[in-house]
């Protein structure tokens, strides 16, 4: 069955240094890294099992002078891209990316959404599947999470671009809710207010492991830094946030076995 409009279908991380992000998620996550066939933009592959959940390259020219640092971002499955980035624009995003063919992969835009938080919407080449998110896997994306300026503000406008539906909530005090999201029958993350002092508005990816104290030592062994955590969430599991060794900020998710 091909994706949903409005599934994430993949994960992608930006960096300064390919090499080094592919040695430190290798022996965080386990992921192999590969080239692309047929990329000229060195882009690579992150996979686990024979089965490719992300990919990987370096910053676009001239982005760090501008002020972009090393970053995760998310695709979000759409049925027509120039549709939806128009439909993005004039709800109060902006591109940064017009409607871009890949040949054979599918055509992409990145944009940004009111807030300032950037992703990019895509539709695949073929109708097949991706398993890019699947909560019952280790190595894959389990958890997408929004950290932002005006929670209530982003949900209207991601629920009217891609079907999201509110799930329950958690109250969070002075914070206010922890808000899940539903799409398609299952939650597939939350949206909360982004803490004052801490990084700007965006999205977090938590990828599962099959021990969160082995991932955490492998994250600051290899020289990563833990944010916050290991902590226990509901569904008797543990959580850590860090950032990789360039900066990016990405989560984990997994069991804590003696």
């Amino acid at each position: 069955m091909a994706n949903r409009h409005g599934d994430f279908i993949w994960y992608e991380l930006l960096t300064n240094d390919a090499d080094a992000a592919a040695r430190f998620y290798g022996a965080v996550i386990g992921w192999q890294g590969r080239a692309a066939e047929g990329s000229d933009r060195g882009y690579r592959i992150f996979g686990i099992g024979g089965t490719d959940v992300g990919g990987f390259m370096p910053l676009p020219d001239g982005a760090e002078r501008a002020g972009m640092r090393p970053t995760w971002l998310g695709y979000i499955a759409v049925e027509n891209v120039d549709a939806a980035a128009a439909d993005i624009v004039r709800d109060g995003g902006v591109q940064h990316m017009p409607p871009t063919d890949i040949p054979g992969v599918g055509r992409f835009a990145m944009l940004t959404d009111p807030q300032g938080v950037m992703f990019y919407i895509m539709r695949g080449a073929i109708d097949g599947t991706s398993t890019s998110f699947d909560q019952s896997k280790v190595g894959h994306c389990n958890w997408n999470e929004l950290a932002t300026t005006d929670p209530q503000a982003a949900l209207a406008f991601y629920r009217a671009r891609f079907g999201w539906e509110k799930g329950d909530a958690m109250p969070m005090g002075e914070m206010g809710d922890y808000q899940f999201i539903d799409h398609g029958g299952r939650t597939i993350g939350a949206v909360m207010k982004r803490t004052p002092d801490g990084p700007p508005p965006a999205w977090t990816f938590y990828f599962g492991v099959e021990n969160i104290d082995t991932a955490a030592q492998a994250v600051s062994g290899h020289g990563g830094t833990i944010h916050y955590g290991p902590a226990e969430v509901p569904g008797g599991v543990f959580i850590i946030v860090a950032s990789d060794p360039q900066g990016a900020i990405f989560g984990l998710v997994g069991p804590r076995k003696a």
